[in-house]
């Protein structure tokens, strides 16, 4: 349950689960099991990231290849390399690269994030010749591996997607856990679990950024602001909400300045601006890095799908079998990424299209609301969507803001369920950090833009 008291937004003992439905998560494919609790990232070393290629392969963390002393470097135009980051998240570690090399951050390519809690690696690219300056490069808890010049860049969702090795602490010792975790496992592997875009896209401490979004595209600058800035949450650190408070209290923007620490930085960025320009909200919000306001209207836009899909169900609709309306999207591959070719379940195909389901060559597919939907492709979901904005009292013009097509909110759609590959339990074994606990290890590989946290939730169900 979410309650507010004194402007500050209370999650029901801060459990992970409330903040999930604050943003839309409400749905288990695992309902009928239980899950055995614990704890994920309690150090970055339990939660492993490795970057999986277009083509397939894993990415490392040692350095593997040298470059060869006889290739002709002029017919190469980027620099790439693996980027091994310890607990850090992807933007800082780039704008620290970007610093250390001077060159614009936007110069800097790479095709997903990667958690901020974690060990992971992935590929970088940059235009020009970085070899040596990058063999020199020390950056603390930042390295850089296997360099390479590549006449092509990285781009943005370029990857396959990801491999995992996840450690979950504190788990307590009940003689059914390996069964039901081998229960739930199972039914994963043959059916999926719920998409779902993860706290990660919201924010785990201030989860608020589709919030933001909307109101961006609702014009509403000063609530921008406000729910930026000024808002609170119970699960923020003790000194974010003090100095939060203290300048919804006083408006003293200068000491504010002073207050709030270096980490948040974007924070700090929108005081500056309105010291400077007294009042400009729509100037201050538009301030801020284009690639972080694109995050934030992407994370109104992932609010949506999750509440479609949570909506979906509650409706009484199988999430594992069409309903009419539903649209499926034919695969390239089994368990493969989505193609354009799509049909709306309910006609004459429908036999087929069942077929290809079972085969694991077809997803039902849910829309990612831009600005050139076309909603009539997708009866069920727009039924559902006009459902959504009435209940929130959200106009659906707002889909038409230019902010959408100014960061190419074209729109899309997206399975509703994903099924991982490689999932497997590796060990249960004493936790050599919680006391008479256990710790479980797994590892599973998911498709670009898919979570792991999601996989997660269903084993543990917190």
């Amino acid at each position: 349950m979410v309650e507010y008291r004194n402007n500050i937004c209370f999650f029901e003992d801060n459990k992970e689960s409330e903040l999930e439905k604050f943003v839309g998560i409400q749905i288990y494919s695992t309902f009928e099991l239980k899950g055995i609790g614990g704890v994920y990232k309690n150090s970055y070393k339990d939660f492993v990231v490795q970057e999986i290629t277009e083509n397939g392969n894993v990415l490392g963390f040692r350095k593997d290849k040298q470059l060869s002393t006889t290739d002709n470097y002029s017919k190469y135009k980027y620099t790439t390399f693996n980027l091994v980051k310890v607990n850090r998240d992807t933007f800082d570690a780039v704008r620290l690269i970007s610093k250390a090399l001077k060159i614009p951050v936007d110069k800097i390519e790479y095709s997903g994030l990667k958690d901020k809690c974690s060990l992971s690696v992935q590929r970088i690219s940059i235009p020009g010749n970085f070899v040596d300056r990058l063999k020199k490069l020390n950056i603390r808890d930042v390295f850089i591996r296997d360099i390479s010049l590549s006449k092509r860049s990285i781009r943005l969702g370029s990857n396959w997607g990801n491999k995992f090795t996840i450690t979950i602490r504190n788990v307590e010792k009940k003689s059914k856990n390996k069964k039901n975790i081998e229960k739930s496992l199972f039914k994963i592997k043959q059916s999926g679990f719920p998409n779902y875009y993860g706290l990660q896209r919201f924010g785990t401490f201030r989860p608020n950024s589709h919030l933001i979004g909307r109101y961006l595209l609702e014009n509403k600058f000063k609530e921008a602001y406000n729910e930026f800035i000024l808002n609170t949450y119970s699960t923020e650190s003790e000194l974010s909400r003090n100095v939060r408070i203290e300048l919804r209290d006083t408006a003293n923007l200068e000491k504010a300045l002073e207050q709030f620490p270096k980490s948040l930085n974007y924070e700090r960025q929108i005081l500056k601006y309105l010291i400077n320009n007294p009042g400009d909200y729509e100037g201050a919000m538009h301030h801020l890095p284009s690639y972080l306001i694109k995050l934030i209207l992407s994370s109104f836009q992932s609010y949506l799908f999750n509440k479609l899909l949570s909506l979906r169900v509650k409706k009484g609709h199988s999430l594992f079998k069409p309903a009419n309306g539903d649209v499926i999207s034919i695969l390239d591959d089994m368990d493969g990424q989505l193609t354009q070719i799509k049909y709306i379940f309910g006609g004459s195909y429908d036999t087929y299209l069942k077929e290809a389901l079972n085969l694991k060559r077809a997803s039902i597919v849910i829309p990612l609301v831009g600005y050139d939907s076309n909603l009539d492709e997708f009866p069920l979901m727009q039924s559902l969507l006009l459902d959504i904005l009435e209940e929130e009292q959200i106009s659906p013009s707002i889909f038409h803001h230019d902010l959408l097509k100014d960061h190419d909110f074209k729109g899309s759609y997206r399975s509703m369920l994903v099924r991982p590959k490689d999932l497997n339990l590796i060990e249960i074994e004493p936790d050599d950090i919680f006391q008479n606990k256990q710790k479980v290890k797994i590892e599973f590989s998911l498709s670009k833009g898919s979570y792991a946290t999601m996989l997660l939730r269903e084993i543990m169900k917190m």
